[in-house]
């Protein structure tokens, strides 16, 4: 069945309700983990009623195999305050795909911000084209817009209002009928069935997250924007968050998720972007990215303890973790380990333990985000 679901300003879109489904089970953020976590009350079918639907490409005119693609973003704020303008985004151009959770990274101040913002509507750019969801930001806002749910940093609540209350008030905002709101189901899908009609203000901070993480989702987009979803939240709520984040995406929709917790974007994010003053300085796949940076580290724990590097490893990229482990970086495409460890058997040093460790993101990031002029070799 197919309905429509009209908006404020009455432009409809097109929402396909045969297609919503959830698999079965999650996928954690590590193998050693739990695949799910207990959920209340809801079975399958109730929970696939509550998640999001993509609209198929009948369904949206022009929809591609990119949910957003921009290109060229700019946008230069005004002058204030004696301040001359700033230029915030630099040419910026992306194509997130429909159907992946896609991670945007990038040290505080590089645009990261902007960029969300223009996409939800609450900043207007100063040139360049955006497309979210098959729709132009600037010849069919209404569609674009109504093509995206943000849950924001900022916990933005009313705290007399209750999570029910609050998820029917913005239901009704985003112009979804009684009879097709999904208000009950979205309580239980992020934990809160028990508190649907308490105070929003008596929540705790994890549980306000939940709730802000179901108004994104009144509306069933096919787009959900998660901006910095776990900031401050403990581990069990992290996992839970991010446990619905799969189901979410598994059911169909597209993630963009913004967040400085890269062991979290390495484990559940197919694509990335890094975006530093501006300007994207890296776009692709997370394992490709991460293949190109030239880099593994041999590290050598010894016998005993040294207040040095030793001779033996002087010439080298090598630096002390403590006093008794030596690190070593090299470039895998010049240098082979087999001669690393030819010298230091033949250093006649007593070791105690040999490992390499392989690149993470965190390396990646900070190589391409570092100030100029500063060593980011060592940590």
């Amino acid at each position: 069945m197919t309905i429509r679901a009209a908006a404020v300003a009455g432009d409809p879109i097109l929402i396909d309700f045969d297609r919503f489904g959830r698999r079965h089970g999650t996928r954690p953020l590590s193998a050693v983990r739990p695949r799910s976590l207990p959920r209340a009350g809801l079975d399958d079918k109730e929970r696939g009623t509550a998640m999001l639907d993509e609209p198929g490409p009948d369904s949206v005119p022009g929809a591609s195999a990119a949910a957003i693609r921009i290109s060229g973003l700019e946008k230069v704020y005004r002058a204030q305050s004696g301040q001359p303008p700033m230029r915030a985004l630099r040419g910026v151009s992306l194509e997130i795909p429909r159907g992946s959770i896609f991670g945007l990274l990038g040290p505080n101040g590089a645009g990261k911000s902007t960029l969300i913002n223009i996409l939800a509507g609450l900043v207007v750019k100063s040139g360049g084209q955006v497309e979210i969801n098959g729709y132009d930001l600037d010849a069919a806002w209404r569609q674009a817009r109504l093509s995206i749910g943000v849950m924001p940093q900022e916990l933005v609540l009313d705290p007399f209002f209750s999570p029910r209350q609050t998820l029917e008030l913005q239901a009704g905002l985003y112009g979804v009928p009684p009879s097709r709101r999904q208000t009950e189901a979205l309580l239980e899908m992020v934990g809160l069935a028990d508190k649907a009609d308490v105070y929003s203000r008596t929540l705790s901070g994890g549980m306000r997250r939940r709730l802000m993480m179901a108004k994104a989702l009144v509306h069933r987009p096919p787009i959900v924007i998660l901006d910095e979803p776990t900031a401050g939240v403990d581990i069990e709520l992290r996992e839970l968050l991010w446990n619905e984040v799969r189901y979410i995406n598994d059911a169909g929709a597209t993630i963009l998720l913004t967040t400085h917790h890269f062991e979290e974007v390495e484990a559940i994010c197919d694509r990335i972007a890094i975006i530093n003053r501006g300007s994207v300085v890296l776009n692709g796949p997370m394992d490709e990215m991460l293949a190109e940076l030239d880099r593994k580290e041999l590290v050598v724990r010894l016998a005993e303890p040294c207040s040095e590097v030793p001779a033996a490893f002087s010439d080298l990229d090598a630096y002390l973790q403590g006093d008794r482990t030596v690190v070593i970086g090299y470039q895998p495409t010049r240098t082979r380990t087999v001669d690393l460890l030819g010298r230091i058997r033949n250093s006649e040093l007593e070791v105690e333990d040999l490992s390499t460790r392989e690149p993470n993101l965190e390396d990646l990031f900070r190589t391409l985000t570092r100030e100029p002029g500063t060593d980011a070799a060592h940590p």
